[in-house]
């Protein structure tokens, strides 16, 4: 056996007996633990060998619907989407960097990717050791631009020791990588109160980052550090509420404006009216970067138009739907409503001390272009970035981690899940079928089965990908 680094078209790998020791110290510690530990993992790497053939035919499924019945639709390269995509699927390798994951996350992607495939091997490791199977040595790897890790193992000793054994060792990987999961969502679930001595939250959403040619980038945009309470009336305590507010603001019509007749009076001057080829109308003249047209209804069925300075009407204003909503002290007033194209809203971004941002475009550009934090610095020699690393970088671990169990568990040639099946089938139809040929045919089988299966989704997922 030769150790070090090899070299070959599309993959190198460095292998190592260095960790040797270290794996034998954590295989021999606790034996009575480890055996508990590594029987749990077992039973869960077998459920999660059906599971994921469940997982991936409701995949393919869905993912063929969703090519007969529509069109593919805009990717987004947000990280969070790119979680979704994971966890909903299984499949990391449906994440292609470059194409479907922005270059800022990379770092997090690969690290993720990684890790989870070291913890993954070393549960491989250990468990040999605990089943005194003999252990040559640990290594990376890299395959096109994907990471990973792996174990060599005597393998004479893996075919002399029990299929239970077998299987604790072969559910191992799984099993860890479902820990390094739990985990890391744990630590997500409690970052607030580990990083309470050095930040807090629920009072809003700390501006970390405007893109350049974000539309929220400007002298009375927003800037970093400022800290974002409302957007119109809906109040923002966190990154979670800033999503929420602008998907209910770009799901909802535009609000209004309550102004009262004189001052509608006051403000206003005659304009051209004209129809947009949406269908709306337009009654300001282009050159305009502080009018924007408004309507409103003189409660005759009729709807009037108005071109008026969009701060001087929204600044101390009631939020509106009709002009009822604007009755008060017996004062006529009307509820005047920006008339936007389609899909474009006009939005009051409250960020105190700051006099208010006026954002006029689609909701989602702006939440595409602005990077939050729930995460406010108590201290100003604080960084506002370590909150979002930590709260980024466990969402991927999340995500990956589960992709590889799940991947792995799939009754599939060369993956974990070709040992774990064949060793089950050992356990469970030595004797229901007594011939081993016969047990290895059904194995095979199935296998054959699940390798078409995961090679289906992972075709179809790669093509979703690059079709958008």
């Amino acid at each position: 056996m030769t150790y070090g680094l090899s070299i070959s078209p599309f993959h190198m790998r460095w292998q190592t007996a260095l960790f040797n020791r270290q794996f034998y110290n954590w295989g021999r510690w606790k034996p009575r633990f480890l055996y508990l530990w590594f029987s749990i993992g077992m039973v869960f790497g077998i459920l999660a060998m059906f599971g994921s053939v469940i997982l991936l035919g409701k995949t393919l499924m869905q993912t063929l619907t969703q090519m007969l019945t529509e069109a593919p639709k805009a990717q987004n390269d947000r990280m969070l989407q790119v979680v979704v995509s994971v966890l909903s699927s299984g499949l990391y390798l449906r994440v292609v960097p470059g194409v479907n994951l922005p270059v800022s996350q990379l770092t997090y992607f690969f690290s993720a990717i990684l890790i989870s495939g070291v913890i993954h091997e070393v549960g491989h490791g250990v468990a040999a050791i605990r089943e005194q199977v003999r252990f040559n040595g640990f290594g990376i790897f890299i395959f096109i631009v994907y990471p990973g890790a792996f174990v060599d193992l005597f393998t004479t000793h893996l075919q002399l020791i029990s299929p239970v054994q077998q299987l604790r060792i072969f559910c191992a990987g799984v099993w860890h990588n479902f820990v390094l999961g739990v985990a890391s969502f744990m630590g997500l679930f409690l970052l607030p109160a580990i990083l309470f001595p050095f930040y807090y939250t629920g009072v809003g959403a700390l501006v970390t980052d405007v893109a350049e040619d974000s539309p929220a980038n400007g002298p009375r945009g927003l800037f970093v550090g400022d800290l974002v309470t409302n957007l119109q009336d809906c109040p923002v305590y966190s990154v979670e509420d800033w999503n929420s507010c602008l998907g209910d603001i770009s799901e909802k019509s535009q609000v209004g404006y309550c102004i009262s007749a004189a001052t509608l009076q006051q403000l206003s001057f005659p304009a051209r009216v004209y129809r947009r080829l949406d269908g709306t109308v337009e009654c300001c003249s282009n050159n305009s970067l502080t009018d924007i047209c408004f309507s409103y209804s003189n409660n005759l069925d009729s709807y009037l138009y108005a071109c008026l300075p969009a701060r001087k009407v929204i600044e101390a204003s009631k939020v509106c739907r009709t002009n009822m909503d604007c009755q008060k002290d017996f004062v006529p007033s009307f509820c005047v409503t920006p008339s936007l194209e389609n899909q474009t809203r006009l939005i009051r971004v409250k960020h105190p001390p700051h006099i208010d941002m006026l954002y006029v475009g689609h909701p989602m550009h702006l939440q595409y272009t602005v990077s939050l934090s729930s995460f406010v610095p108590r201290q100003n020699f604080l960084s506002i970035d370590l909150p979002v690393v930590i709260e980024t970088f466990c969402k991927y671990l999340i995500s990956l981690s589960g992709a590889l169990a799940v991947i792995n568990a799939v009754p599939c040639f060369a993956l974990d899940g070709q040992w774990i099946l064949n060793s089950f089938l050992e356990a469970t139809l030595s004797s229901l079928i007594v011939e081993k040929q016969n047990r290895e045919l059904v194995g095979f089988l199935i296998l054959l089965a699940g390798s078409a299966l995961l090679a289906a989704n992972v075709a179809l997922g790669l093509w979703m990908v690059t079709a958008r």
